[in-house]
């Protein structure tokens, strides 16, 4: 318990810090037509989320040093991302490396390869979609804590990770939380942020997955998982944009910028239809593989349903 208090005394020091230096040096995201805020906000406050994994590497003997490496060099970019705002070609090899890094660290063998490609591109994948539904205020923070306390309770029962790197982590989202949960954000996770904790999650969920051979880990992700599938699949049919740009087409910002509804009140929203299905998971992830499936398609099915028919009246409610 002093341990977590410590770190979470040296986190709360280190978002101050950070606030003020970003103010200082204007590392700040200025509003635009796709934003969902309205007033100049400081960028990259995630930073204390890959600052907790550095911490707990140096608390705990330096364990999981490849997958502590893939985070430092995925958050060193995405903070010159937020900064420089670079290229998509120059971001995706450190994307692929800090995969390959997890990957490595989890014990993968290296055959048959095409498992490999298949691992590399869903890490991409979840990665990037935490990056997506980083956009209204709170719901990176909520959705992170909730699926890492999924994780957090399996883990209890299985013991597959150092408990202390998911405490570290909920520690430093709860000091984001302080900071972005609100009407007027302080600040944002930016792109170090979003991402690490992509990284992150992906890292112990993929663990989980192959140490448990449990298909229905994947659900603890479901609900952005069938917001983001559901908006490239619109996007890719619909519109003549860019997947990889930024828009407004998430189910989150219709629900805001058309019912006005407050954005808290849809973090907190994501966050509990999650937690019902971490809920779920955590009763059925022992069951036989066939009922496993199952359970997995039958929610896959329902969600994707669900934000399909959602999709359906925003749209007629907008025209």
């Amino acid at each position: 318990m002093i341990l977590y208090i410590s770190i979470f005394i040296i986190l709360t020091i280190a978002s101050f810090i950070y606030l003020k230096l970003a103010i200082k040096f204007k590392i700040i995201d200025k509003p635009n037509q796709r934003s969902s805020h309205t007033k100049i906000t400081v960028r990259g406050g995630g930073i204390i989320f890959p600052i907790a994994i550095l911490l707990f590497f140096f608390f705990n003997d330096y364990e999981y040093p490849y997958f502590v490496l893939g985070v430092f060099l995925i958050s060193f970019v995405s903070f010159l991302d937020d900064i420089y705002t670079l290229s998509s070609k120059f971001r995706f090899p450190f994307q692929f490396l800090a995969i390959f890094l997890i990957l490595y660290q989890v014990g993968l063998p290296f055959s048959p390869l095409h498992l490999w490609g298949l691992y590399l591109f869903i890490g991409i994948g979840i990665i990037n979609m935490f990056n997506f539904m980083d956009g209204i205020n709170g719901i990176t923070g909520i959705y992170s804590m909730t699926v890492l306390s999924g994780l957090y309770f399996i883990n209890l029962d299985e013991h597959l990770v150092n408990e202390d790197l998911i405490v570290f982590s909920i520690l430093s989202l709860l000091i984001f939380g302080f900071y972005n949960f609100r009407k007027k954000a302080l600040f944002f996770a930016g792109d170090i942020g979003s991402i690490a904790i992509g990284v992150l999650i992906f890292f112990i969920g993929f663990l989980f997955a192959i140490k448990l051979s449990s298909p229905l880990i994947l659900l603890l992700i479901i609900v952005y998982g069938a917001d983001v599938a559901c908006t490239v699949f619109y996007r890719m049919v619909y519109t003549n944009e860019s997947i990889f740009e930024p828009h407004r087409y998430h189910v989150y910002q219709k629900i805001a910028d058309i019912y006005k509804i407050s954005h808290l009140k849809i973090s907190v929203t994501y966050g509990v239809l999650q937690l019902i299905v971490n809920w779920i998971v955590f009763k059925t992830y022992k069951l036989d593989l066939p009922i496993q499936f199952s359970i997995f398609f039958g929610l896959v099915f329902l969600l994707i349903l669900i934000y399909v028919i959602l999709f359906r009246v925003l749209r007629k409610k907008n025209c």
